[in-house]
Order: C-alpha cells, then structure tokens, then sequence
C-alpha cells in the first residue's frame, strides 16, 4: 500500500512531531508499504529534505523561529504530485496546522484517507475552552476555566481578578497548543507570576486559558476506534508534567495500568469515551485528566494526535492489551480508510 507519514512542520511541537513521524514510517516500511515521508515546511520540494530529517533526526534548536516559514508551504506539499497514488496519510503533526483540523482540510480536498479525527472534531478539540464546553454539556467533569484574550492581559487590574476568581491555585495556558508550551501553574497566587504566566501564554495564542488547578494525580486515557485503552497514570517526583518531564528520558515514570481501584478505573475510562465521543472523535486519542483526593477524575483536553513514538503514551497502553506498535499503525490506517469510505458515501 502506497501511504504518507505527515511529521515535522512549523508548530512549536516540531522536534516531537519528527520523533514520532520516524517510529511510524520505520514501522510502516518493515512490513513491507511503500512510505513517502512529508515534512511540510518544505512545500512541493518535501521529498528529499524529509528523507534526511528522518535519518539524522535533526533538531531545530530556536522553534521560535518556525514562526518565519510560510503556512502556505503545506498547500503546496499535500498538492504536489508526491501524493498522487497515496491511499492513506499517517498524521504525526502536533500542534498548530496539524491538530486544529487544516492539513485534515487539505487531504480532504484531495480525498485522501488519513488517521484520527475529522476537520470538525480535530478543530473543537485543539480549542481548549470550546471543547470543556463541550464537555461539561457531556455531563464530563472539567475544571472551572475562563477564557483571557491576548489585547485583555495589560488591564491594571486582570491579575486581581483572576486570583479573586480562582484562588492562589491556578493554570495558566495558551488555548490551542499542546506539549504543555507556554504553560504556567501558580501555587500561591502571586500577582507577579500570574502577569508573567498571562505573557508568556499570549506568546503563543490570542486566547490565554485560565483554569482552577486539581490537587491530585495525573491520569491519562488513551481510546482507539471508541475502545478505552488501560489507565496511565503520570508519577512526577517534582515540578509538574512540563515539556522537559515530557521528553526527557528518566524525569517521569510511567505506572501502566494505573494502580486505582476498579470502579475509578472503569469510571474514567467511561468519562474518557463521554469526551471522545462528545466532541465528535475517531480513529484515535488520548483524554487527560486530574484525580482528586476524592477520587473524581476532572477532564483537562482530549489530544486528536498524541505523541506517536513506541515510547509514547497510547502505544504503552495498546501494547498491554497486545496490540504492538507495528500493528497499531497498521490498525489506524485500516480505520482511516474505513472512515473515509463511510463519510464518502452519498445517499440520493
């Protein structure tokens, strides 16, 4: 099968997106497909420029530069003649222009299967205030939360507000990006630090998301073709699950499944499928969530493409109910096609 692996990009999650786009197409190509790999910063001239990026997993060290590359380049790699013949794309791009339902926009136009969620799901989930909407319409459990907009954050007062609004504990996030990037949480509600966390937020979105913070435990659900994989849970020794505990090796552990009781468990899993299905997802995903001490799980966000490397959280999770990495790529590319074949059908 002719198949594209979409990894890379000019989001601030690229040096995660070219991790993950290496472990697929390397599994993809050692059961015998034939894989183009597409880095879409390069445009209509990807093809070599991706091969090489692959072999040396080279790093882009200033990601804050990303932002002087043309978003137009992914129109022109999608609609070069590269993608001629392909039968399904494996979408690796995290972030902006990956999540948020645009390069899901292109390879419709094209008709091109690819794996996980639609254009409409993929753009409510990466709005983080518009999917806890949704959520708590669902009957899913979020934390409390209000929306700041970048022109907002230079108010003499809004530091004030936010703490009278939400305690010294508070979230601080841009509203559409993962990774944890330009994520700050407040333990003590300094004013200070509150101005601060509203800046650096606002560095990377025009809507700043200020959530109540959940004392507790970090929970994370992983859902393929509407099934709930087991329970992880995320063991900080210190700090938070920041980028840094995220990507380097050792700073986390990683309990799979997570040691709760079976009721909790189960009641999770059941609010995780509740998110999934609430804000229209497929294919695949991955629902995060805080437990408190009482054992109520809060949902933060639904993930439409979590990190995809065999270290990475869903694929941990499948290979405990025996699906192998390989054979979970396999399988998200047979749903992809599926779901596209079902979408297609038009009924006179």
């Amino acid at each position: 099968m002719k198949l594209a692996v979409i990894f890379g990009g000019i989001s601030t999650e690229r040096n995660v997106s070219i991790s993950g786009g290496r472990s697929v197409i390397e599994a993809l190509r050692s059961v015998g497909h034939e894989v183009i790999a597409c880095d879409p910063l390069y445009g209509e001239n990807f093809l070599e420029e991706s091969e090489n990026i692959i072999s040396d997993l080279t790093k882009f060290n200033d990601i804050d530069e990303l932002i002087k590359y043309n978003p137009r380049s992914y129109i022109e790699a999608i609609n070069s003649s590269h993608f001629d013949g392909v039968e399904a794309a494996f979408i690796v791009l995290h972030g902006k222009y990956g999540e948020d339902g645009l390069i899901q926009s292109l390879l419709e136009f094209r008709g091109i299967p690819y794996t996980g969620s639609n254009v409409k799901a993929s753009s409510l989930s990466s709005d983080k205030s518009a999917s806890k909407s949704v959520f708590a319409s669902a009957g899913v459990l979020t934390p409390a939360w209000t929306l700041v907009h970048r022109e907002d954050i230079e108010k003499e007062e809004i530091a004030k507000e936010i703490r009278k609004q939400f305690g010294k504990e508070i979230v601080i996030k841009p509203n559409d990006q993962g990774s944890t990037i330009g994520l700050t949480i407040i333990m003590d509600g300094n004013l200070d630090d509150i101005e601060k966390g509203l800046l650096l937020a606002a560095k990377y979105s025009n809507d700043i998301l200020i959530e109540q913070y959940i004392a507790g435990r970090e929970l994370t659900v992983g859902v393929v073709n509407g099934d709930a994989l087991p329970l992880i849970e995320i063991d900080i020794e210190d700090g938070f699950y920041d980028y840094g505990h995220k990507y380097t090796k050792g700073h986390t552990n990683y309990i799979c499944p997570a040691e709760l009781s079976d009721d909790i468990a189960e009641f999770t899993q059941s609010m995780a499928l509740a998110a999934y299905h609430a804000v229209g997802c497929s294919g695949f995903a991955r629902v995060d969530f805080r437990l408190d001490d009482e054992g109520q799980p809060f949902c933060l966000e639904v993930n439409t493409i979590p990190g995809f490397t065999e270290q990475s959280l869903v694929p941990m999770a499948a290979k405990k109910v025996g699906i192998e990495f390989t054979e979970l790529c396999e399988k998200l590319i047979e749903i992809a096609i599926l779901d596209f074949n079902k979408r297609s059908i038009i009924i006179v």
